[in-house]
């Protein structure tokens, strides 16, 4: 028996809006049914309007009602145009997901437009519930009235407070936008953005000046001073022009919210739903440190296109992320490609592939664009191939992102057409991929050499498939940065030290030992990753593989999320969180100190280590484990810079702009640490080299392996 098929959303929209349009009618007609009596504390809903005018008012409003769920149908036809994308089950993470947008705690991490988004939001719930519990006293009968006495009298001044709050909220975005504006708001501010403002400005304006009318046309009862704003404002009316004020500032006041009704789906102010939406539905089967599956390569025929070249070959999940997108630009703020000058701006892949697909759909971009297309849905009619692999992959991007937009998954599906497709990628590149092919390594060094490190080692380094060594608890994955490359060979050395003084019962791969594949497949070469991955997957499975050690934060991503992809299922550890582990458990000594003193230690996070995986903590308990004094750079943790390295930029050059990891270098010495820890390959050659650049090699850079082994 088939599955059930859902509904296409456009469809279901329309459904909503056609509800919606025909519940307003029913409560129009409601309302006139029971008796509204006078109480001596309340008010009289619909007082001084003329019936013609609330007929009026009600036809209007379930008009305008279905024209906005039309209007939003239109746009999903747009979401529809993208492959599939599951996300469904996991609906404890989506409801918390949702709850967190909601409250808004995933703006909260910018204070000031945090702050401000939550005046304005909270405060309009307000309002709106204000307004439900106005018209549910409404339509009951008169002896289940509870709008009057005591009751009235907290329902008025909640409200004043919340119109009070939801004023100065859009006083704060004024001037956040037009006075005192952040370069990330004032790069994308477009004259719609004046036009919501204005209207939910003069929402709230005429919602008090209603308000004020009506207490001067009822002779300013005492009790509606719990009417703390609009009992003053009433001074305002003069009690004989009270009666048409009152009725034109209603008027007003319905009109400008139907005008609302209908720029919130034709303008960014969409992102009301569409943002808590896709925080709901950010929750997904696949980790968030592996990229979007694929069919395998080496035995698929009828593959016509890899990778994203066209709007249609995006998810359906990705095109609504361009609808959920608020333009607020934090994104760009933490991309180190932009930081440095590079052409990337994670912004602009959104809007740009947005626009791509709205002109497809025939529905307005997400913001207003001056852009002409000149091929009907091609991504890269708007996006540049610099732009494409300017990327390091560090996730910054999706990490601070309030609406959990997902851009860097669309960045590398796009780098896979480029690369397989046109074979249009970074010549350096060219290099990289026919080692990896090749000698299955992107150094191009020999396989034989893999182990040569070991020789610098007192004791003998296990082996699987030497000496009798046919298994073992750990397979430790060397890595090929820590088998080829002169410095990193030292952290092999220093982590085989600490895994022997521990008493690991561990194997290395040597010669069998193959790229685990993270360049090929983050440059977009899927072809050249999948044939090391099936290759490494072989071999683990051939020796009974079930737990392994990495030093390298690539190589721990890809076998721990990637690799299940193509059925290797093991449980990786990185050789941060085992040393931690092991430091908890005595099984290791801490690190010597120098004159008895302690070192300040700043400690570089890794993209791979830490946005990847959410693996923050354990290498600061290593290297703060004899009591060094860790120091953090500015950016650290979740909003930690990239040290330029990731996303296969190891092997590009930097023709554009400052180098990445002399930003990061330069952040981690003005801490004025003793030493620079690392707990990543590419980290270590990158920031390595970024301090020698400054003229700074008194500041030693170490993997937190080699820190620790002070102790041995």
């Amino acid at each position: 028996m088939g599955s059930v098929r859902r509904p296409p959303a456009a469809r279901v929209l329309e459904v909503i809006g056609a509800l919606l349009a025909l519940g307003t009618l029913a409560l129009g007609f409601l309302g006139t049914l029971p008796e509204h009596p006078h109480f001596p504390i309340g008010r009289q809903v619909f007082g001084n309007v003329p019936d013609a005018v609330v007929l009026v008012f009600y036809l209007g409003l379930a008009s305008f009602l279905w024209l906005t769920f039309h209007l939003f149908a239109q746009r999903a036809v747009g979401w529809e145009q993208g492959g599939p994308d599951r996300r469904t089950g996991h609906w404890r993470a989506r409801l918390a997901r949702l709850y967190d947008g909601l409250s808004m705690k995933t703006l909260m991490r910018d204070r000031r437009y945090g702050t401000m988004h939550s005046m304005i939001y909270f405060s309009f719930i307000v309002l709106f519930l204000g307004t439900v519990t106005l018209e549910i006293d409404h339509i009951l009968p008169g002896n289940l009235k509870f709008l009057h006495g005591t009751f009235y009298l907290g329902y008025s001044a909640i409200l004043d407070l919340a119109g009070v709050v939801f004023l100065a909220g859009l006083a704060m975005a004024f001037v956040g936008r037009y006075v005192i504006p952040v370069w990330r708001i004032r790069s994308k501010t477009k004259p719609q953005d004046v036009l919501i403002l204005s209207v939910l400005a003069l929402i709230g304006i005429t919602g008090l000046l209603v308000e004020a009318a009506r207490i001067s046309l009822a002779g300013r009862p005492d009790f509606e001073v719990w009417s703390f704003i609009g009992y003053p404002l009433s001074y305002l009316f003069d009690p004989v022009d009270a009666a048409d004020w009152h009725r034109f500032l209603w008027v007003s006041h319905a009109a400008l919210f139907v005008g609302f009704l209908v720029i919130l789906p034709v303008t960014k102010l969409r992102h009301m739903f569409t943002s808590p939406a896709n925080l709901y539905l950010s929750a997904r089967d696949r980790p968030k440190g592996a990229m979007r599956e694929m069919p395998n390569l080496m035995e698929a025929e009828d593959i016509e296109t890899i990778g994203a070249s066209v709007a249609t070959d995006l998810t359906w999940k990705q095109i609504f992320d361009t609808d959920a997108c608020t333009i607020c630009g934090r994104c760009t703020s933490v991309c180190p490609a932009n930081i440095t000058g590079k052409p990337l701006d994670p912004r602009e892949m959104v809007l740009k592939s947005g626009e791509v697909a709205s002109a497809l759909a025939g529905v307005a971009p997400p913001v207003s664009t001056t852009a002409v297309l000149e091929e009907a849905g091609s991504l890269f009619d708007r996006i540049r191939p610099e732009e494409v692999f300017a990327c390091t992959t560090c996730k910054a991007c999706d990490e601070i992102c309030p609406v959990d937009i997902e851009i860097l998954d669309r960045i590398l599906d796009m780098r896979r057409y480029l690369t397989l497709m046109e074979s249009e990628f970074p010549t350096e590149l060219g290099k990289a991929f026919v080692a990896m092919e090749n000698q299955s390594n992107p150094w191009g060094m020999s396989q034989q050499a893999r182990g040569d490190w070991i020789s610098e080692l007192d004791f003998a380094v296990p082996v699987f498939g030497q000496d009798g060594k046919n298994s073992a608890e750990y397979l430790w994955f060397v890595g090929c940065a820590g088998s080829f490359d002169d410095r990193n060979t030292a952290t092999s050395v220093a982590l085989a030290r600490l895994l022997e003084k521990a008493g690991i019962d561990y194997a290395i791969l040597a010669q069998r030992e193959l790229c685990n594949g993270d360049p090929a497949r983050r440059a977009g070469n899927e072809f050249v990753f999948q044939q090391l991955a099936l290759q490494n997957v072989e071999t683990f499975e051939e020796l009974g593989v079930t737990k392994i050690i990495t030093q390298c934060a690539h190589c721990f991503n890809t076998l721990a999320n990637e690799y299940p992809q193509f059925g290797g299922n093991y449980e990786v550890v990185h050789h941060s969180q085992l040393l931690a582990e092991l430091l908890a458990q005595g099984r290791l000594p801490e690190p010597t100190k120098a004159n008895g003193e302690n070192k300040k230690i700043t400690y570089h996070d890794a993209c791979y280590l830490g946005r990847h995986n959410d693996v923050y903590l354990a290498p600061r308990q290593v290297v703060g484990g004899s009591g060094n004094d860790v120091i953090e750079m500015p950016r650290h943790g979740t909003r930690g810079l990239c040290c330029g390295a990731g996303g296969a930029r190891f092997w590009m050059e930097e023709h554009t702009g400052k180098k990445v990891n002399n930003e990061r270098a330069e952040e981690a010495l003005a801490t004025e640490a003793d030493e620079i820890a690392v707990a990543c390959p590419f980290c270590f050659v990158m920031l390595d080299d970024g301090v020698k650049e400054l003229g700074r090699d008194d500041v030693p850079v170490r993997d937190i392996a080699m820190i620790l082994a002070d102790g041995l």
